[in-house]
Order: structure tokens, then sequence, then C-alpha cells
């Protein structure tokens, strides 16, 4: 079968570029491992440029050159999608050149590699805590940067996954039917994030709780309970009287109410 001349044209430009890269790497040429490493970071070729780098930075380790090529290893890395090291090597960076006229970008890239490596908000958060830490420390470094709007766009994103988290570890307590914890969970969840976007439906998911809880008590316990429930609903409706969740809320405050006179007549 004949191989069309475009995918022939394609291998050889892969192969002559391979072969370029290698006689790089194997030289001792300072200026060709610079010249190529540059070429392919200017063309996208993050990967490639990386090893050039790698081996440069090596080279120039305490002399002024160092600082420009430090700072493209690390955004080489970057780009790779290797967001682990390369929060490490901008961090290298800034604590190596804190006066760099890279040094507010290399901040706000090494929080943004932290922000990158933050995982979904059902797993283990500590690097989302971490991440959230990283670009307030850079908010705080770089208040009038014009990268700014998107700090703090990271930074209110990370704070969602964090209180999401907090949230549906609180809220998974309703589901199992643990009530008494799912109140807890729910009054510390709502205290610790007064600001939270997530306060309408712990709110709501507490007089859940909180209203099961008082429709399944034993008697001597009900009557407190069901003030409770009440109590809960109340709150919900004077801050949230226009809620999709209120018909859902109004309907189980009837059955409390049911209860109530239920429970006052006997």
């Amino acid at each position: 079968m004949k191989v069309p001349n475009f995918i022939i044209i394609v291998l050889l430009l892969f192969f002559v570029g391979c072969s370029d890269l290698q006689k790089a790497l194997k030289s001792e040429d300072i200026k060709l491992k610079n010249d190529l490493a540059l070429e392919l970071y200017d063309q996208g070729k993050y990967q490639k440029a990386a090893q050039l780098f790698s081996q440069l930075k090596e080279i120039y380790r305490g002399k002024p050159q160092a600082e420009r090529i430090v700072f493209f290893y690390a955004n080489s890395i970057l780009n790779t999608r290797n967001y682990i090291l390369a929060a490490y090597e901008f961090e290298t960076f800034v604590k190596a050149y804190p006066k760099s006229q890279k040094a507010a970008e290399a901040y706000f890239l090494m929080a943004f590699a932290h922000y990158k490596t933050s995982p979904n908000f059902s797993l283990d958060q500590t690097d989302t805590e971490e991440a959230i830490d990283k670009v307030q420390e850079f908010i705080n470094r770089y208040p009038n940067d014009e990268r700014m709007p998107e700090a703090n766009l990271m930074a209110k994103e990370l704070r969602e996954k964090i209180e999401k988290k907090g949230f549906e570890t609180a809220k998974q307590y309703n589901t199992i039917r643990d009530y008494k914890a799912a109140l807890v969970a729910l009054d510390n969840f709502i205290a610790d994030n007064p600001g939270t976007s997530f306060r309408e439906a712990a709110l709501f998911v507490q007089f859940s709780a909180a209203s099961t809880l008082a429709i399944n008590s034993v008697q001597y316990k009900k009557e407190k309970r069901l003030k409770d429930a009440k109590t809960k609903f109340d709150n919900f409706k004077r801050l949230y009287p226009n809620s999709d969740l209120m018909p859902d809320a109004i309907e189980m405050m009837e059955d409390i109410e049911q209860e109530i006179r239920t429970f006052a007549s006997n």
C-alpha cells in the first residue's frame, strides 16, 4: 500500500526534530542547547524544551543566566501539565529570585499550578487547602497585579470546593439516618462557613433531619424536638422565603404541625 506523501513529510520532520534534540542533548555546545531550547519553547514543544532547559539549569547554576533559564524551565514543565513539579520549580524560582521582574508572574503561576493539583471535592482536600494558601499569598503580595481577577476566581473556586466537601460530609449523616449527628455536623458547618453558598441547602437538610428525628422520637423527647424542628423551619423560611426548596419544607412542616396538635391533644 502506498503511503501518502504528506504522512512521509510529517514523519521525516518528526525524526529530524528528534535527531536535532538528541544531538543538542548530547552536545557540549551550550549555545546549541540554548538556541534549540528557545526554538522548541516558542513552537510550543514544551516537553522537548524542558529536557534542554533542565540541562541548561545545571550548567548555569549560580550564574546570572540561571534566572531566565529556571523560569523557562518551570513554565515548560507547567505547560506539560506536570503541575506538582511546576509548583515546586516556580517556588524554587521565587525563593532564589525574589526581586526578579518575573517574580509576580512566577508567584501567580506557582499558585495556578497548585490550583490545578486540587482534586475533586469528594477526595481529601489537603492539596486544595495548600492551593488556597498559595493563591492568597499571591493576592497579599501583589494586590494591584493585572492577574488579580483570575486569582480571586481561583480562590473562590477553591474555597467553594472545601465548603462543598464540608457540606456533603455533614449531609451524609442525614442520608444514613443518623439525625442527631447530622444536626451537630450541620450546625458546625453553618457556623464555620457563614458566607457559604451552601447555607440554604444546609439549613434545609438541617430542618429535614430535625423534622424526621422529632416525628420518630420517643414520647418524652417529642415535644422539645417538635419545637426545635419548627424553630429550624421558621429560620429557613425567614432567610430563604423564595427558595426552590420551600414547597418541600412546607410539606414537612405540615407534618410537624400535625404532630404538635396530636401531642397536645394527648
